[in-house]
């Protein structure tokens, strides 16, 4: 008698959820010719389609700027 286990001989695969993991990159950095930082957060694009704005710090900047949603 096999002992019957779900997980024996198959790899589950995961749901694609609705939470994408998103880039926010710097909006005021490459008008002035430095380097935009780049932040990685996670956004449930079922409830919030647009894009996403957050202030975050740009270390190039050496201040907090606004960050936006990209691709």
């Amino acid at each position: 008698m096999a002992h019957c286990s779900p997980l024996r001989g198959e790899i589950m695969a995961k749901k694609k959820g609705k939470v994408r993991i998103i880039t926010l990159e710097c909006t005021e950095a490459r008008k002035i010719g430095k380097p935009p930082s780049r932040y990685t957060t996670r956004k449930n694009a079922q409830a919030h389609p647009e894009r996403l704005e957050k202030k975050k710090y740009n270390p190039f900047l050496n201040k907090h700027t606004v960050h936006r949603e990209i691709k």
